[in-house]
């Protein structure tokens, strides 16, 4: 069993820590807050990267941006065992990750990059799915890990594949988030009780996962945040950025990063992503209420 290390010990890295500590685990945890890092029962607090990184064979990271991320892995990359594997769960560009997998291997270590979907919750319960990028050797590696913190892992291809598949996969699922928040305002504008047009939707077809599951929460505001809306639409210009190096158009992309940024614009950045809600009544001037289902 490698020694392991997790750094970033938000919402994802310190409930895959507990998990990992549950499992019988030997885990270092470091994070820039040190009730964070004390927090982890179990776990063995370290007051710096260096510290992590001398002593795991895998460090696993969830940071909050691309540049946190970059900064963290030069510091990682002093202190690291030569063939130490950096894994890193969070949401960055994908030449981004290619030009730090470079360095990385210039200085004798490995990056794999796994991005994830599951939130919290699935940090929680075990139930992330895994978008990986890397090599074979670092990843197979790996993938033990992977298995037992969540329910999926796809191995897509090289460093850069796996951080495309996530920014994929979230242009989907804001898209549908968006355009769903949209049609049941133009549907309140109307009159029509969103019970039944909820209903009808389901019934119809034309459905999606915010349809079928997360419009069931949409009458609760203010949750604790499990995906701020700001490191949504930090996501949504990686989005964009993809599709600018691709020489893509992407109206749908622009037109997500605008609605995200309007939220931020509108004092949400901080909120929990379910808080778009919030957002999408404001610029419509409708409330949207579901109520219960009926029994």
């Amino acid at each position: 069993m490698p020694r392991l290390g997790v750094i970033g010990l938000g919402n994802i890295g310190g409930a895959i820590a507990a998990n990992l500590v549950a499992d019988g685990d030997e885990v270092v945890v470091h994070d820039a807050d040190p009730s964070r890092r004390d927090g982890i029962g179990g776990a063995t607090p370290a007051a710096s990267v260096a510290d992590v990184a001398a002593a795991a064979e895998i460090t696993i990271t969830s940071l909050p941006t691309p540049e946190v991320v970059h900064d963290v892995a030069r510091r990682w990359a002093k202190a690291a065992a030569q063939g130490s594997i950096l894994l890193d769960l969070s949401t960055s560009a994908p030449s981004g990750n290619q030009a730090l997998a470079d360095e990385l291997r210039a200085s004798g270590h490995h990056f794999v990059e796994a991005p994830l979907t599951g939130g919290a919750a699935g940090a929680q319960g075990r139930t992330l799915v895994f978008m990986v990028g890397g090599d074979d050797g670092p990843v197979e590696r790996c993938r033990p890990v992977l298995e037992r913190i969540g329910r999926a892992t796809f191995h897509v291809g090289p460093v850069g594949a796996g951080s495309t598949m996530k920014l994929v996969n979230s242009l989907l699922a804001f898209t549908c988030t968006l355009g769903s928040l949209e049609a049941l305002t133009l549907a309140a504008s109307a009159g029509l009780d969103l019970r039944t047009v909820v209903d009808v939707i389901r019934t119809g077809g034309a459905s999606n996962f915010y349809i079928d599951r997360a419009v069931e929460g949409i009458d609760q505001r203010g949750r604790p945040p499990q995906f701020a809306l700001g490191l949504a639409e930090k996501d949504a210009r990686l989005i964009e950025g993809i599709a600018d190096a691709a020489g893509i158009p992407a109206p749908i992309a622009a037109a997500v990063r605008s609605s995200l940024a309007d939220a931020l614009e509108r004092g949400l950045g901080e909120h929990d992503w379910s808080d778009l809600v919030v957002a999408a009544e404001a610029r419509a001037g409708v409330e949207l209420r579901l109520g219960p289902p009926p029994a």
